[in-house]
């Protein structure tokens, strides 16, 4: 499936059973009185952690394959790891599908008019607005850059807690998952 340009290989339980095996994908947009700052993020579905991301002025191509640049270098999946997106032109161009293939990684992409195949990334993006973008007004996007970094990495990750996880953040289970590995057990970590 490697290099494959097109089709919805997206799970159907819209959950990952390990971590770096499914990731889903999406842009939005940062309003700053300087313009537009747009982020593209990768989500793990299985934590719902945010493995990968990148902000700049412009939503070319190169945004989004330096989100998933960074996902790849911090998750080092191995072959046949799923990459769920809209159809966006970012994610349906060459140079998105050449840094797919070169990572071994199976790029999907997701149905015309659907909005549940990619319900992770829409969480993550509804959370940031809600939370951040909707009350706060940047006067450029320098101090906007700095906050949704400070969103994703100082709380996101390591403290927002997620329904999908047992009310766990991704950061705890993630951590549990290992040591229930480390342990022996195949079971998926549980809230307590």
């Amino acid at each position: 499936m490697v290099g494959r340009r097109s089709g919805d290989l997206r799970w159907v339980e819209f959950t990952a059973k390990a971590p770096a095996t499914e990731w889903t994908a999406g842009i939005t947009y940062v309003p700053t009185d300087q313009g537009w700052l747009y982020l593209a993020v990768v989500v793990d579905a299985f934590s719902r952690r945010i493995v990968g991301w990148a902000m700049a002025e412009h939503m070319r191509a190169e945004l989004v394959c330096d989100a998933l640049a960074m996902a790849v270098s911090v998750r080092r999946p191995g072959p046949g790891l799923i990459h769920h997106s809209d159809k966006g032109s970012q994610y349906t161009s060459l140079a998105f599908g050449r840094r797919c293939e070169e990572a071994g990684i199976a790029p999907s992409t997701g149905r015309t008019g659907s909005c549940y195949d990619n319900a992770a990334t829409e969480s993550f993006f509804a959370s940031l607005e809600t939370e951040l973008i909707d009350r706060t007004r940047f006067p450029a996007r320098g101090p906007a850059q700095r906050e949704v970094f400070s969103c994703i990495e100082g709380f996101h990750n390591p403290w927002r807690r997620h329904s999908a996880n047992g009310r766990l953040s991704p950061a705890e289970y993630e951590r549990r998952h290992t040591k229930a590995m480390d342990e022996g057990s195949t079971a998926l970590p549980q809230a307590g």
